[in-house]
C-alpha cells in the first residue's frame, strides 16, 4: 500500500475515533443534563404537593393546587401520591405504584431519590409535620426530554457521518501535502544515474524533515560523485602503471626472437625482463596490500603487540632493504609499563605502514638521517619520524594520499605513490591519525597518533 493512502486511512480511522469519543461523550453529558434539570421539576412539584397534604384546611389545599397548575408549567401524565411512614422500616403502601424495592429503600434511608421506568420519572422525598413523616411521590413523563435526546442523537450521527466525510478530502489534502515533496525528490533521484552524477536535487528552503532529506541525498550523491572519480582515476592510473612493464617485457621478448643473437645480448634482456617483472610484481603485491585495508580502511583487527616491538621489526627489515641506512630509533623515553605501549592491531598491515613512511624518510633524504621517536601515556600512543630531505611542496600536499600521486620533486625518485596512501588507509583501520608537516630542502616530519579512547577492542581475539 502506497503511503499516501497508508497516510489518508490513518487520518480517516483516527478522526472517527475521536468523533465517536466526542458524540458518545456529548451524548451522554446532553442526558444527564435532562435528568437532571427534570428530576429538579420534580423535586418543586413534590415539595408543593407535600405543603398541600399537610394542609387541614381544604381551601388552603386548593390554594396550592391551583399555585401548582398556574405557576408550574404542566407536566404530561403528572401524578403525585403521599404515603404514611409507620416506622424507619415500615410505610402504607399505594397499590397504583409498581416501584422495586430499592427505591422505596433509598428514599427511606436517604430520604429522597428517583428512578425512571419507559422514560416516566418518579420522584419520592419524605417530608415530616408535626412529627408525622410522609413520602410523597411525584411522577411524569419526560417526552420533551426525550425527543431532544432522540434530535441530538440524529444531530450527532449526522453530523459525525458529514465530518467523516470531509476527513477523507482533508486526509487527502494532507496525504499529497506530505507526499508531493518526497514524490518530488523520488522523481528527481531516478533521473540521476552514474553518467550524471554531477545533477542536484532542488535546494528546499525550510529548517523541516524535506530540507534535511534533500541535503543529505545531494551530500550522498556528492560522496558518490568522489568516490566514482576516485575509482576511475585509480582504474587510469593503475592500468597506466601496469602497462608500462607488460609493454616492455612483451617488446623486449619480440625484439630477442626476431633472430639468434649472441649470449651477452640474451642475458642483457633478460636482465632487463627480470627488472620489469619485479616491478610488475612488487606494484601488484602493493594494489594488493591497498585492497586488504577496505576502501574506508575498516578491516577487522586481528592481534595486540608492543608498538616498540613492532618499531624494531621494521629497522630490522630496512636493514636489508637499505644497509647503508641511518635510522635512528628513540625508545629511551617509553614508559615501564607494558600495557601503555600495546595497541590491538593487524600486525602485518601496521608493519607494512610505518615501513613504508620510515622508507620514504630514508628514500627520499638520500640516506641521510631518520629519527624514529616513540612516546606513549594512558591516553595515547605518539610516533614522529623525522628526516632532513627533499621535503614536500605546499601544492602537493592535498594530493599525498590519492593512489599514484607523485610529486614533481618526488618524480626524480623510483615509487608508484601507493606507499603514503596505503600506509594512511592502515593506520586510519587502526583508528589512528597521520598527520604531515613539511618544507621543500628541509625535511619532512610525519606524526602518528593511536588515541587509547579510539583503539577498537570489539575485534580483538579472545
Amino acid at each position: 500500500m502506497q503511503i499516501r493512502k497508508k497516510i489518508t486511512i490513518t487520518y480517516i480511522a483516527l478522526s472517527c475515533f475521536s468523533t465517536l469519543l466526542l458524540c458518545i461523550a456529548v451524548f451522554f453529558l446532553f442526558k444527564q443534563n435532562n435528568e437532571y434539570y427534570f428530576i429538579k421539576r420534580l423535586q418543586d412539584r413534590a415539595k408543593i404537593a407535600s405543603s398541600a397534604y399537610f394542609q387541614k384546611n381544604q381551601e388552603n389545599k386548593d390554594s396550592f393546587q391551583k399555585f401548582k397548575k398556574g405557576g408550574l408549567e404542566e407536566l404530561i401524565e403528572e401524578k403525585d401520591y403521599e404515603l404514611k411512614v409507620n416506622s424507619s422500616n415500615s410505610f402504607e403502601y399505594n397499590t397504583d405504584l409498581h416501584l422495586p424495592h430499592e427505591f422505596y429503600d433509598d428514599v427511606m434511608k436517604k430520604g429522597s431519590g428517583w428512578i425512571e421506568e419507559d422514560y416516566r420519572y418518579y420522584y419520592g422525598q419524605i417530608f415530616s409535620e408535626a412529627g408525622q413523616k410522609h413520602i410523597v411521590i411525584v411522577t411524569a413523563k419526560d417526552r420533551r426530554g426525550n425527543t431532544s435526546t432522540i434530535y441530538i442523537l440524529q444531530l450527532l450521527i449526522f453530523g459525525g457521518i458529514g465530518f467523516i466525510i470531509l476527513a477523507y478530502f482533508f486526509g487527502k489534502f494532507l496525504a499529497r501535502t506530505v507526499i508531493d515533496p518526497i514524490a518530488r525528490i523520488t522523481k528527481e533521484v531516478h533521473r540521476i544515474s552514474a553518467s550524471n552524477l554531477h545533477n542536484r536535487l532542488a535546494d528546499a528552503d525550510g529548517k523541516d524533515e524535506i530540507t534535511d532529506l534533500t541535503k543529505t541525498f545531494n551530500d550522498m550523491l556528492d560522496r558518490l560523485e568522489t568516490s566514482f572519480e576516485i575509482q576511475a582515476n585509480f582504474i587510469n592510473n593503475a592500468s597506466h602503471e601496469l602497462k608500462t612493464p607488460i609493454t616492455t617485457i612483451i617488446a623486449e621478448t619480440e625484439i630477442m626472437l626476431l633472430k639468434e643473437r649472441e649470449t651477452e645480448e640474451y642475458i642483457h634482456s633478460l636482465e632487463n625482463i627480470n627488472r620489469q617483472a619485479s616491478k610488475l610484481g612488487n606494484l601488484t603485491e602493493s594494489l594488493l596490500k591497498l585492497t586488504q585495508t577496505g576502501y574506508d580502511g575498516t578491516k577487522q583487527v586481528l592481534d595486540i603487540a608492543r608498538i616498540d616491538e613492532i618499531l624494531l621489526e621494521v629497522k630490522a627489515s630496512i636493514d636489508t632493504l637499505f644497509p647503508n641506512n641511518r635510522v635512528n630509533i628513540k625508545l629511551n623515553a617509553i614508559p615501564e609499563d607494558e600495557s601503555l605501549l600495546t595497541i590491538p592491531c593487524n600486525r602485518p598491515l601496521l608493519e607494512l605502514a610505518l615501513n613504508n613512511i620510515i622508507s620514504n624518510g630514508v628514500k627520499y633524504s638520500d640516506n641521510d638521517e631518520v629519527f624514529v621517536n616513540l612516546t606513549a601515556d594512558k591516553s595515547k600512543i605518539k610516533i614522529a619520524i623525522t628526516d632532513i630531505g627533499i621535503g614536500i611542496p605546499p601544492e602537493d600536499i592535498p594530493y599525498l594520499y590519492e593512489p599514484f600521486f607523485r610529486g614533481k620533486i618526488a618524480s626524480k625518485y623510483n615509487g608508484y605513490g601507493l606507499g603514503l596512501p596505503l600506509a594512511m588507509k592502515i593506520i586510519r583501520m587502526h583508528s589512528g591519525e597521520l598527520q604531515i608537516q613539511s618544507e621543500t630542502g628541509k625535511g619532512t616530519v610525519v606524526n602518528i597518533t593511536f588515541e587509547k579512547t579510539n583503539i577498537k577492542n570489539s575485534n580483538l581475539k579472545s
